[in-house]
Order: structure tokens, then sequence, then C-alpha cells
């Protein structure tokens, strides 16, 4: 067994029986790091004094009363850099936020720590979030661990390329447009973007209806564990809802007599064949699985969603990064005066939420004979490491499409009160994983939970050892 490619379950079962110790748990991805980290640059920073520390603080508790041990006590987590902690670097990716040092931390990585989780180290981003792939001028390239010429996606790639790669058991994203579950996609993992207010965030994007900060892991049981460690209300976020909402274990057989809608398209999305493929073939495992699932069409167009989306960033994430930038735009990424320039010139905001309730409804009507819709992640294979979305489309079948159109999470970001798990769906020929969203009701967290753990039971694709990537 590679002690670097456990779950954060399985981790949990052989420290409570002290089969392994925090320490030896560590000790694995941290030489994992070592092997893969030149290939792979995933990580900012390693914090390795300090997630020693927390490690053996973790190995004297399970030596002791257990009756004491926190939600992740001694697993090993990486943070994505994007979530400040006082005292270190925020960089954001940017040569324009080089050397600058955090005040505030995260209200999420304060409950990371506290829950005992072993933090040693922080993972990568594109410059200030704002594309589906992971390189910048101050960090360079992200490569995918299952194919080191194409990108683990982004935003939160680091976080992707390094669970993939066996770097630790458990990550943090963030999700804006897809920010998790296109990673969780390529990377072969399971990502959750939660619905708006569920867990806490920092200003100004805590206000954001699109944006949520969520959980990635190897199993749909470590995103869970790791998502009811980080959700619930806030005193520094008044958007945080509360009671806090404690998932319970999903279990797989609890998906019987579920009614699932099939669209695979959203609309007029182009999709590559083989993420079709094991789309259907997914919705075929969860009929396996005792759930009724039922191909539906939705009225949806890329080009309407793409200005609804950037009337959106235009009046929030635009401005945010212009703001950052100031005078300093020649050390920008052309990615980054790309979103900037398509953000100043998007609609107008309040049409843009007029369109947002507009599209929800048709989804909402299917929501009152259904109780989840699934459909692809991503509709393309993959994209190059150092994919410029300035110069270069994507090419589905013979059609050429620009990477927005590509991202079929987006929809769920516009209506971002639904909760949104990607798991795998198979591997493409390229060797990239393919994966689905399965998109809840409005705050019902746990159906979703459900559907995933039914379709890791009845696909075992990632519940396998030898699903990992070699490097």
């Amino acid at each position: 067994m590679d002690l670097h490619s456990i779950t954060a379950s399985t981790a949990r079962s052989l420290l409570l029986s002290r089969e392994l110790s925090p320490v030896e748990l560590l000790d694995a991805v941290v030489s994992r790091t070592a092997q893969v980290e030149p290939k792979i640059n995933a990580l900012t920073e390693q914090m390795l004094d300090e997630a020693y520390a927390a490690a053996r603080e973790s190995e004297a508790r399970f030596a002791g009363d257990q009756a004491n041990l926190r939600p992740l006590e001694g697993i090993p987590l990486l943070l994505k850099e994007e979530q400040p902690i006082a005292g270190r670097l925020s960089e954001e990716g940017s040569l324009t936020e080089k050397g600058n040092i955090a005040d505030v931390t995260h209200p999420i990585v304060d409950r990371i720590f506290a829950a005992g989780a072993v933090v040693h180290g922080r993972t990568t981003t594109p410059e200030f979030c704002c594309a589906p792939y992971t390189h910048s001028k101050l960090w360079g390239v992200t490569r995918n661990p299952w194919n080191t010429e194409l990108t683990p996606g982004g935003s939160s790639g680091g976080s992707g390329a390094a669970l993939a790669a066996g770097e630790t058991i458990l990550a943090t994203g963030s999700d804006i447009g897809g920010s998790i579950r296109i990673p969780a996609s390529f990377n072969g993992l399971v990502g959750f973007k939660p619905p708006f207010g569920r867990v806490p965030g920092m200003a100004p994007f805590n206000s954001d209806t699109y944006c949520a900060d969520g959980p990635m892991g190897r199993s749909v049981a470590d995103v869970a564990l790791l998502q009811n460690v980080i959700a619930g209300p806030h005193w520094g976020d008044q958007a945080s809802l509360r009671p806090a909402y404690v998932l319970p274990t999903p279990k797989a057989a609890a998906a019987i007599g579920m009614r699932v809608a099939l669209c695979v398209n959203l609309g007029n999305f182009a999709v590559d064949p083989v993420v079709e493929a094991n789309t259907r073939a997914a919705a075929d495992a969860l009929r396996s699985m005792g759930v009724t699932v039922d191909e539906v069409t939705l009225p949806w167009k890329t080009e309407e969603l793409t200005e609804i989306a950037w009337a959106h960033f235009g009046a929030i994430m635009g401005p945010f990064i212009e703001e950052i930038a100031g005078t300093h735009q020649d050390l920008l990424m052309p990615y980054t005066l790309d979103f900037a320039k398509k953000a100043a010139a998007a609609g107008s905001y309040p049409e843009g939420l007029a369109a947002e309730t507009a599209m929800y409804e048709p989804l909402g009507r299917l929501f009152e004979s259904y109780d989840a819709l699934l459909c692809p992640t991503v509709a393309v294979q993959g994209m190059a490491a150092d994919f410029d979305s300035t110069t270069s489309s994507v090419m589905i079948g013979d059609k050429t499409v620009g990477w927005i159109e590509s991202a079929m999470t987006i929809p769920f970001n516009i209506i971002g009160r639904v909760p949104v798990l990607s798991v795998p769906s198979g591997i493409a020929p390229n060797g990239v994983p393919t994966g689905v969203q399965i998109v809840g009701r409005t705050y019902d967290d746990a159906t979703v939970f459900t559907l995933g753990a039914a379709l890791e039971e009845a696909l075992q694709l990632w519940t396998s050892a030898s699903w990992w990537p070699t490097v």
C-alpha cells in the first residue's frame, strides 16, 4: 500500500488502530513531494517545521485518550494559496503581489488547523485565480500528473495536481466558475462546490453568489469529512448560513429510488465524444444502483451563459483585479489582462441578475420532478499545460470554442445556491480523467453526496489503488 495515495478515511482508520502514526504519514507525502514536485510544480511553499510539530502533537493524542481526537487529526492537508494565513505570503500568483504578507487568516484555514489537520504546504493558482489552467510568471507552469503535457485545470490546479500525484491526503480549493470542479475532473478527484453561504469566506467574495471555498479529496467520504469541518456560520461573514449544516455519512444504498435528470449538453454545449460516452456510462452506473435516470433537455445557450457570466465578473471580479493591478499592468499575465478587458466590456449588472433568475427557472422546474441533474464537468479532454486563452481555443469535434464554452461548470456558479459534486467518470485516450457533475436542488447537499457515493461504488474507478497516476 502506497501511503501517499490512501484516502483520508483509510488514514483515519489506520491512525485510530495505531498501525500508522501521523509522523509516518507525513513522511510519506513529504517523500512523495520530493520525488514528483520537480515534474508537477504544484506547491508555492512547504511548511514542514510546523507540520512535523502538528504531526507529533497528533501522535501524542492518538496514544492517549482517543475521545479527545479532532475531526482531521493527523491528516496531511494542503491549502490553496488564495486562502491567506496571517504572517505568511499572500501573492495570488502575481508579480504585482510578490512578497506581500497577509495580515488576516481565512476562516476555513482557522477551522482546518483547529480540526487537527497537518497543514504542510500551499498550492499554486493562476494569477488572481482567473483562469481554468494554472501557470503564472510568479510560479511557473503546474502540470497534470496524469499527462504532464496537459494542465491540471484551474484555478485550484495546484491542489488538484498535488492530490492526484500523492503529495497530500486532502486539499482545499475555491470555485467562482469551476475552479474546484475543473481540477477535480482533470485529475480524477472528487471536488465539491458548496452552495452560496454554506462555507464562510472573506470580502469581497463572501458576498459573491458565484463564489465558494470548498473541499477536494480522493473519495466522496473524504470530501464530506472536510466539508463538515469548514462549513457553518462565522462571525466575520454575514452571508454565512446558520445553523451549521452537517452532512450525514454518504451511503450508496440511500440512492435507491432517487430520480436523476441526465443532460449531456446543457442546452447547446459542444461535448467531446469521449466525455459524452463516459457521462452516459456514469448514468448507466447510477441505474445499476437502483436510481431512475431520464434524459432531459435544457434551453440554455452557451452564448447567453457567457454574457450573463461576464456581466457578473464585470461588476465584481474584473474591478477587483484592476484595483489590485493598478499601474503595474506590464507585470500581469496576458490572460489576466484579457479577463479584465472582457469584464470591463460586459453588459449591465442588473440585466445580468434578471437573466440569472430566468436561467434558473427551467432547472427549477426540472427539480420539481428530479432529485438531481447529471452532466459532464468539462466538455473537453484537456488543454495544454501552458494553454493561453488569449491566443488559443479548444477543438471539440470539428468545432472551435473558447475555454469558457467548454467549462460546463459555469452555469452552476451563475445559479450559485445549488450544491455541485464532481466525481470521475473515466479516462480519456490522452490519459487524463473525465468527470461528471451531480447538481442538487438549492441547499440539498446531502443528495449530491448520496448519489456520489452510489457512483463511487458502482464505477469502482477511483476506489482502486491502481487508479492514481505513477507520474
